[in-house]
């Protein structure tokens, strides 16, 4: 076994199994809680289109009985019963189970985490049922105008693309899946090397390791130890259909822009998350001021950033009557261009700085933020950035790299739109994706 530290005011400790599988441990001696996350570095985008959800139909299933707690509400009820909580997620890039229990039962969370993860029954009558509940988990999403935009804008940036379809699948790649299909996930992605374990809290190494060794080590398939398959490149390109619209009988519009942008680990990263903290990040953005404070177009108005291994996106969302629509876009697009075209002032930078280090902050004011933190670091990136070298990132960050950040955004034919609502003016919406350019 070998092992490493990453340094910061908090510590967090990387240490790697025979296997390969590597565990990091963040000890917070104050907390009341333990947190522990199982990584596993797959997700949609390293799916096949025809079974499209698979990850996610697994995420679900893994809490749905072992050898061990053969009842479908086992798992849950030994989480509940020491008064924690437990859940997952699945994203494009990777798939996480976790657990928050009282610091004393940091035994039971590890048996059972690596339980549901590694000794699920994948029971037919289990995967019916709960094909039946992603179904209405996909329609819930579509029923709901913010989640459909999001699904509409995925596809208008990224096209018939992994990166472009949606998470949870849809009915009919959903309704593809079976049990074969999930056993080859699990045989081909839940390998040693490929997931991270991730513990926070008032927790010992030594103890956590122990722990590890007991329920992580051993007793893997013969075929645990192959390297897993490479992840398909994104294509640099935006999608043929850079503007969608959806028309329902709704009060308002939900409006959504986006455009490709910069992998997790670009020099630009730190000038990125600033730019955007500019146009959209918070109520005192450019954003929020222009379009809500000064023109009153919407009540919801932001903007994010998205990084994945190869790609990014910064996208804008608002909620903005029918006859608001354009005037919205024709707004977003003029601060775009003024941020690409003008460099910040030094005042408007240094505010966003502190807004953005002491979100950061504060963002790690508990157990479960540095166990999802260093968990998800170190399975995306190989390693845990430190703290200190994070804040130093952001405070090296001129208006020059701002501006430049900008620039390598605001391009011609890099802008997505995507509308729900009662606004049927597809032409107009694609004259402006197709008009897009820096002044």
């Amino acid at each position: 076994m070998t092992s490493g530290t990453t340094g910061s005011s908090v510590q967090p400790t990387v240490d790697v199994l025979d296997n390969g599988l590597r565990v990091v441990v963040t000890s917070m001696p104050h907390s009341q809680a333990a947190v522990s996350a199982a990584y596993v570095r797959v997700g949609s985008r390293d799916e096949a289109r025809a079974t499209l959800g698979l990850s996610h139909y697994l995420e679900h299933m893994l809490f749905k009985g072992t050898e061990s707690r053969p009842e479908p509400t086992a798992i849950s009820a030994a989480i509940e019963g020491a008064g924690g909580t437990l859940n997952a997620f699945t994203s494009k890039e990777l798939t996480c189970y976790w657990n928050v229990v009282p610091f004393n039962r940091l035994s039971l969370a590890t048996d059972v985490l690596a339980d549901s993860v590694r000794n699920s029954l994948l029971g037919e009558s289990e995967i019916e049922r709960e094909r039946t509940v992603i179904y209405s988990e996909i329609r819930r999403a579509h029923d709901q105008p913010g989640q459909r935009v999001g699904q509409l804008i995925s596809d208008a940036a990224f096209g018939d693309q992994p990166l472009g379809w949606e998470i949870a699948g849809d009915l009919d790649s959903v309704g593809a899946i079976t049990r074969d299909h999930l056993a080859e996930h699990i045989e081909t992605w839940y390998r040693p090397s490929n997931i991270v374990l991730s513990v926070a809290g008032n927790v010992d190494r030594d103890e956590t390791l122990r722990l590890a060794e007991t329920h992580w080590a051993a007793n893997w398939p013969e075929m645990a130890g192959e390297p897993v398959p490479p992840r398909q490149s994104a294509v640099d390109a935006m999608s043929d259909r850079q503007a969608q619209i959806e028309v329902r009988d709704l009060e308002q519009c939900n409006l959504a822009l986006s455009l490709r942008a910069f992998p997790r680990l670009d020099p630009d990263r730190f000038a990125l998350k600033l730019m955007n903290d500019v146009l959209g990040g918070s109520m005192t953005s450019r954003l929020f001021v222009e379009i809500r404070e000064k023109r009153g177009l919407a009540y919801s108005v932001g903007s994010g950033v998205s990084a994945f291994d190869d790609t990014g996106q910064l996208g804008i969302s608002a909620g903005v009557t029918a006859e608001h629509v354009l005037e919205t876009i024709e707004v977003a697009i003029h601060e775009l261009q003024r941020i690409a075209d003008e460099p910040v002032q030094e005042e408007e930078l240094e505010r966003v700085r502190e807004h953005a280090i002491g979100s950061f902050r504060l963002s790690l004011d508990s157990a479960s933020g540095w166990c999802h933190r260093a968990g998800g670091m170190l399975l995306s990136r190989g390693e845990i950035e430190p703290v200190e070298e994070a804040i130093a990132g952001l405070e090296a960050v001129t208006t020059a790299d701002v501006q430049r950040a900008a620039r390598r955004v605001v391009r011609e034919g890099n802008l997505a739109a995507a509308v729900v609502g009662p606004f049927d003016d597809l032409d107009a919406l694609h004259d402006r994706t197709r008009t897009f350019r820096a002044n």
